[in-house]
């Protein structure tokens, strides 16, 4: 049998009004409630545009080849959803659950997917095939709505760990700031598309596309690049297995000075020297658990994936210094400059960042202006009178967190889980 391309018409789908489908979302979450009366919701070939579904529990649902577009589904649980063929074009799917949704040949031209958790999706290439009276069947196509208007989606700060976008055609795509892990973009189309600091470590890039594309402060360590192009790409500051903004640390005798530090601290001054090592790159170290660097000067330095687990940090100078997915729990950073920082994944469990009593009468409160914390686990931390204003808190995790008397202001705390702001 042979099958011909052709644009899905809508005319074929099932409109439905918005109370038809709140209907069908409260028959659905009564299934998962385990009340009488509960079915599983089921929107395959049916007409969904331009309706809201914002914050709905849809786990499970099957929205297969249906018309999504224009949609709200701002924060919706979509976990293991099936949205085979969908045509999500310019929906709003900010903070929305996705993990382990199947997006196979879903169309998501115009999207808008900031903040959303998609690890583990399925986003690779699909198509639908639709019986046809004089063609046998036919491969369906999404229409496109706006011709003139090439923008791509927008997953900035998404969640995409482990997800598979095999084959994906994402150009102009916004992926600035997410969280790419283990990803699989071999052969995507990924043309101009903005990757600018987002963690792609370990992603599988082979025969990709990047001719372009702004990756700039991505993290690119080991990711596989056989066969990919990046023509034109823009890797200033990218983190790769060779190279980073900082120099070397094997250029530095970095162990004796570590020590000659921790004695200076020990002693109070009287034996050792502080160490500095601003702009210094000290990935190669791997651990530097448990070691006493009070008023260590790493300005700029990259401890991208360290071992820092109970590091002593007390009053560091560490503004713009790259602590991404450093683990540091239980470290004690009490009146540490981190402006400007970047702790984006970063383990935070338990840390201390509260203030650094210097004198009888002065506090030297942690600075943590304009720090980048998306996605750090700050449960447990200390964050007592601690400067966060302007820092990006984006779905940071701060269960059980002392705030009191913390500021604040200005913050970016989309989908921040368990903040409680101590009464003062």
């Amino acid at each position: 049998m042979s099958a011909q391309s052709a644009p899905i018409d809508p005319a074929n789908r099932r409109r439905l009004t918005q109370a038809e489908l709140d209907a069908i979302c409260a028959r659905h979450d009564r299934l998962w409630q385990a009340k009488p009366g509960g079915a599983r919701a089921v929107f395959t070939w049916m007409d969904l545009s331009g309706l809201s579904l914002k914050g709905r529990n849809l786990t499970d649902a099957d929205f297969s080849a249906a018309d999504m577009a224009g949609c709200d589904l701002t924060g919706t649980r979509l976990d293991n959803a099936v949205l085979f063929g969908a045509d999500l074009q310019d929906a709003l799917l900010i903070e929305a659950s996705l993990r382990r949704a199947d997006l196979r040949g879903a169309c998501l031209r115009g999207a808008d997917l900031t903040g959303a958790d998609l690890f583990e999706a399925d986003l690779r290439e699909g198509a639908i095939a639709a019986a046809d009276s004089k063609l046998g069947f036919r491969m369906v196509e999404h229409l496109v709505r706006d011709r003139a208007r090439a923008s791509g989606a927008n997953l900035s700060g998404a969640n995409l760990e482990r997800s598979k976008l095999t084959g994906i055609i994402a150009i102009a795509a916004d992926f600035s700031g997410a969280v790419m892990k283990d990803c699989k973009l071999v052969r995507a189309n990924l043309k101009q598309a903005n990757f600018n600091g987002a963690d792609l470590a370990g992603a599988d890039l082979s025969g990709a596309d990047l001719t372009g594309a702004d990756l700039r402060d991505a993290v690119l360590v080991g990711t596989k690049r056989a066969m990919w192009r990046a023509d034109g790409a823009d890797m200033t500051g990218a983190l790769t297995d060779e190279k980073s903004s900082g120099a070397p640390v094997s250029k530095l005798p970095a162990a004796d000075m570590l020590r000659e530090h921790a004695i200076w601290c020990e002693t109070g001054g009287a034996k050792g020297q502080p160490s500095v090592f601003d702009d210094v790159d000290l990935r190669s170290l791997k651990t530097i658990r448990g070691l006493t660097l009070t008023g260590l000067s790493a300005k700029r330095a990259v401890f991208y994936g360290l071992d820092m687990e109970g590091v002593q940090l007390q009053g560091a100078q560490l503004e713009g210094a790259d602590l991404r997915s450093a683990k540091m729990r239980g470290a004690d950073l009490r009146g540490a400059r981190l402006k400007g920082a970047r702790l984006t994944g970063a383990d935070l469990r338990e840390v201390q960042l509260g203030p650094l009593m210097i004198a009888q009468d002065r506090l030297l409160p942690a600075d943590l202006t304009g720090a980048h914390l998306r996605g750090a686990d700050l449960s447990g931390a200390d964050l007592r009178r601690a400067i966060l204003v302007q820092a990006d808190l984006s779905r940071a995790a701060l269960h059980g967190a002392q705030t009191r008397h913390a500021e604040f202001l200005a913050a970016q705390l989309h989908g921040v889980r368990g903040l409680v702001l101590d009464a003062e």
